[in-house]
């Protein structure tokens, strides 16, 4: 397909049922009441974040659910690094109001609160018992779970397509991955239109969430071609629509294309991710700082620890980015000078994490599942000397 047939799919509704039911096109939320109703639902719960609770799109959710003879409530208390109190809060919320389904709508962590809350809602389980690294709980079936519904509004997390969710345990100050997986989303529903009024900080900070998705997951050791694919075919687009979107931020296909590349990453990367994601976990648990931004941050200094002796991955990397240097040194020049070109600052020093903190940030990441999927086994020492780098100045001025 050439770029011009590109942008113009990018404008037409498509439907899509790998690797769950995804209704991709702008526009589409306006289907969302119709759908509930044709999945047997009554009375949805929505959730989302504490930012965005006053958003356009929640009133206009609200609209359309309640034009289709739904029912339905709003849990808005899930925090930019959802905590594990917060979805105790939503599931006795889910509980009261006897809700048949969430629709997790926001940013990643507006998705990542619907679906945790969703784990434990119908059981006696903890959240902390449905860690991706623990025994799987067992459950009697979907039947275990309320319907979910995920719709995203940032192009960048990638969380729409399964039960994975980030979050922060209070008691442990640490993040940790929940998922079982008899869970998953009914509906993925991807409405370009809803992230057109990003501001311009976001657009970039996702985008480059997105970005580091696909770079991680590709790099991430075994044989998996499907989360191979996905991943290349997320840069294709990200190198494609990323600039793009910065520079024309009312461009629809440019919005589409970035809302693509995400999901496509986000399905990649359950192949794994690795040491940008173990560290941002825990410098975002620790600091609440924005996850895109910090995983764009850091992204440079791991690269520089991951990528030598990789030629023939980096190769095909710089290839369905079409970068005209596909050497290790010439993809790591061209990632610092996209990251430059939408704004990252350079250095975690910026978004304000101290250096006295390397230590304690570096044990914790060793702890994080991401860490044992990096391509490069690292020691402590290692992932220090990483974090103190990320901190002071993680790519040249």
């Amino acid at each position: 397909m050439d770029k011009a047939d590109e942008g113009a799919a990018l404008l037409a509704p498509q439907d899509w049922s790998f690797p769950v039911p995804i209704a991709y096109g702008p526009g589409r939320l306006s289907e969302i009441g119709a759908r509930c109703k044709a999945m047997g639902l009554t009375n949805p719960l929505i959730v989302t974040d504490r930012g965005s609770r006053a958003l356009p799109f929640i009133a206009t959710l609200h609209e359309n659910l309640r034009a289709a003879g739904l029912r339905t409530d709003l849990f808005a208390e899930i925090s930019p690094n959802p905590r594990s109190d917060e979805i105790g809060a939503g599931a006795d919320t889910l509980r009261a109001g006897a809700h048949d389904a969430i629709i997790a709508i926001g940013g990643g962590s507006a998705m990542d609160g619907g679906k945790a809350i969703g784990l434990t809602a119908r059981s006696d389980y903890r959240l902390q018992d449905f860690d991706y690294a623990a025994p799987v709980p067992e459950v009697a079936g979907t039947g275990s779970f309320p319907t979910l519904i995920t719709i995203p509004t940032t192009a960048g997390t990638g969380a729409e397509t399964e039960s994975t969710a980030m979050v922060t345990d209070v008691e442990r100050g640490m993040k940790f991955c929940a998922w079982h997986p008899l869970y998953k989303p009914a509906l993925a529903l991807l409405d370009p239109a809803l992230t057109v009024g990003l501001p311009p900080t976001l657009t970039a900070w996702t985008g480059a969430d997105a970005l580091t998705h696909a770079i991680e997951a590709y790099m991430v050791p075994g044989f998996h071609p499907l989360c191979d694919a996905m991943a290349l075919e997320a840069l294709a687009l990200i190198a494609r629509w990323l600039p793009v979107v910065v520079d024309e931020p009312a461009n629809m296909a440019a919005r589409g294309g970035m809302l693509t590349g995400s999901c496509l990453a986000g399905i990649a990367f359950l192949k794994g991710l690795g040491l940008v994601h173990a560290i941002s976990h825990m410098v975002g648990a620790e600091f609440d700082t924005q996850h895109g931004l910090t995983n764009a941050v850091i992204l440079p200094v791991v690269l520089r620890f991951n990528l030598p002796g990789q030629e023939a991955k980096v190769r095909r990397m710089a290839e369905a980015m079409a970068l005209p240097d596909t050497s290790v040194d010439g993809f790591i020049r061209a990632i610092d000078a996209l990251l430059d070109r939408i704004g990252i600052p350079r250095s975690l020093a910026e978004i304000g994490v101290p250096a006295d903190c390397a230590e304690r940030i570096a044990a914790k990441a060793m702890q994080d599942g991401a860490s044992r999927s990096n391509p490069r086994p690292a020691r402590l020492g290692e992932v220090r000397a990483l974090v103190e780098t990320a901190i002071a100045g993680a790519r040249p001025g």
